[in-house]
């Protein structure tokens, strides 16, 4: 018994370290699981979703950002007003204040790739990078979900509240 709760214990430990394979670090800055969902046939744009810890003293700025098979990105708001959706460019960015998290995600900011020359696929990832005013560009990998999406994988977290080990 004691040694099937040990191999437990550590292929779900592996599945974690897996789970946050892909967290990047650029100068005082921790980025969490990039994401973006699948596209349909012919669609021209997609959105990029990261989260993005300043671990520093000093603010920092997301200005931008690319996508491999994109012509172009900006930082984008969308916001609702009376049922309306408005999205905006942010040309100066978005600021991530010493401390704190800023999560770029559906209905909020994102990252607007544009002139998108092929779909992007469920379960595949995409290169790109992410522009920051003073840590400069950090190469990172979109994890592509599904259409409907509403977070990436990895930020569902594994939910082992319920698992009694004995």
């Amino acid at each position: 018994m004691k040694l099937t709760v040990l191999v437990l214990a550590l292929v779900l430990a592996s599945l974690a370290t897996a789970a946050v394979a892909n967290d990047y670090k650029t100068g005082a800055l921790e980025i969490q699981q990039p994401w973006t969902r699948a596209t349909p046939k012919g669609a021209k744009t997609a959105a990029g979703y990261v989260a993005i810890k300043n671990t520093g003293s000093a603010p920092d700025r997301l200005t931008g950002g690319s996508l491999t098979g994109a012509g172009g990105a900006q930082v984008h708001e969308m916001t609702m007003d009376h049922g309306v959706m408005k999205m905006r460019a942010m040309p100066n960015g978005i600021e991530i204040k010493p401390g704190e998290t800023v999560e770029l995600k559906p209905g909020g900011f994102h990252i607007m790739f544009t002139d998108l020359k092929a779909r992007l696929v469920k379960g595949q990832s995409v290169k790109g990078t992410l522009t920051f005013a003073n840590a400069g560009t950090v190469d990172v990998e979109f994890a592509v979900e599904g259409m409907g999406a509403t977070a990436g994988t990895a930020a569902h977290g594994m939910q082992m509240d319920h698992m009694q080990m004995h």
